[in-house]
């Protein structure tokens, strides 16, 4: 009887390989050779898959952005407006091991794009993501703090700023931003926004 393999899990697999690739050695060492074997396909197999390394690194970035969509469909929110803004923003930062891996493989594909053509739609698409997600916390803290004092286009910039270097340093200096150090620079951010 025929193996029945779930393509797109498969796919998905293949993926977290060159995330960990990317994590363990940089995205130069991302060849499809090389995945194929640390995935343990051969490479007719990988090309059945992904044609060719662009389409790998397209998949591959897609898939990080699907990943935190989904974390964010399946929130629940049941805390203060603040809280559950927190919940919110921690989704695109670096606070676990998955999120930690999908943010390094996110900042070498956003690299990758600056001379790949083919990876700037989804880098757009993320980051446009992230500034709603933060327009949208704005406007329900200041809504919930009845201040319609607060400049909401400034506040978003200022809170999607914040976002994009608790996420970069965390990375590029894991002991000196850590999980506890996001943590508490978004609460006293948020927090301030709240008054």
């Amino acid at each position: 009887m025929p193996k029945i393999v779930d393509h797109e899990k498969q796919k998905e697999k293949i993926a977290e390989v060159v995330w960990k690739v990317i994590q363990r050695e940089g995205l130069d060492h991302c060849t499809v050779r090389k995945i194929a074997e640390e995935a343990g396909l051969s490479a007719g197999a990988m090309r059945h898959y992904f044609p060719n390394q662009s389409q790998l690194f397209i998949y591959s970035m897609q898939l990080v952005t699907n990943r935190v969509k989904a974390r964010i469909e399946r929130m629940t929110w049941t805390g203060t407006p603040a809280d559950d803004v927190k919940q919110l923003l921690l989704q695109f930062l670096p606070v676990d091991e998955e999120r930690k891996l999908e943010m390094e493989a996110w900042l070498s594909f956003t690299a990758k794009s600056l001379s790949d053509p083919e990876l700037r739609p989804l880098r757009k698409e993320m980051n446009e993501g992230i500034y709603s997600a933060c327009q949208k916390a704005v406007e329900a803290l200041a809504q919930s703090a009845g201040n319609p004092d607060i400049d909401v286009p400034m506040e978003t910039e200022r809170l999607y700023a914040l976002i994009d270097g608790l996420a970069l340093h965390s990375v590029l200096e894991p002991g000196q931003v850590s999980q506890e150090v996001i943590d508490s620079v978004l609460t006293s951010h948020l927090k301030s926004l709240a008054m």
